[in-house]
């Protein structure tokens, strides 16, 4: 398991690592955390260029750490649909979502946060996989289900 151990955020970053605009992470006590789920934040609109990208980002995360999930949010998007692009070229994202407006509704809100709390059980139970913990047990199965939510 990839653990970083830290006293305070630094305000600069080191070359060649990258910035990320949300991290949910475990906290393990003493400084020590390991990173859960990122997402990445974008407003108005996503091009190409962008989804190609931040999925190629994601992508290099999960090299360093297998069980991260990752996904892209974009606020104040008129359609409030995600945009097919995303479906193109988001290859690494494990979720994505659109918000109308800048702020969510509530039932916006609710979905985000139902998402994340799956999304922090996915990644712990992919690093039990992954570190091969006793309480694992060798499956012969594994499937990642899609979830679909229309806008109201």
């Amino acid at each position: 398991m990839s653990q970083y151990k830290d006293k305070k955020p630094s305000g600069a970053i080191p070359s060649g690592y990258y910035e990320t605009d949300i991290l949910v992470r475990d906290e393990l006590g003493d400084d020590v955390w390991v990173p859960r789920v990122v997402i990445e934040c974008k407003l108005a609109s996503v091009t190409t260029h962008d989804a190609l990208t931040y999925s190629a980002k994601a992508d290099t995360h999960k090299q360093v750490h297998p069980y991260l999930r990752y996904g892209i949010l974009i606020g104040k998007h008129e359609e409030r649909a995600v945009p097919r692009r995303l479906f193109r070229h988001g290859a690494y994202f494990d979720f994505m979502a659109a918000w109308k407006e800048e702020l969510p509704s509530d039932e916006e809100w609710d979905g985000l946060i139902d998402v994340l709390r799956d999304e922090i059980k996915a990644s712990r139970r992919i690093e039990e996989l992954v570190n091969e913990q006793p309480s694992c047990r060798r499956y012969s199965l594994v499937h990642r289900p899609l979830k679909l939510i229309l806008p109201q």
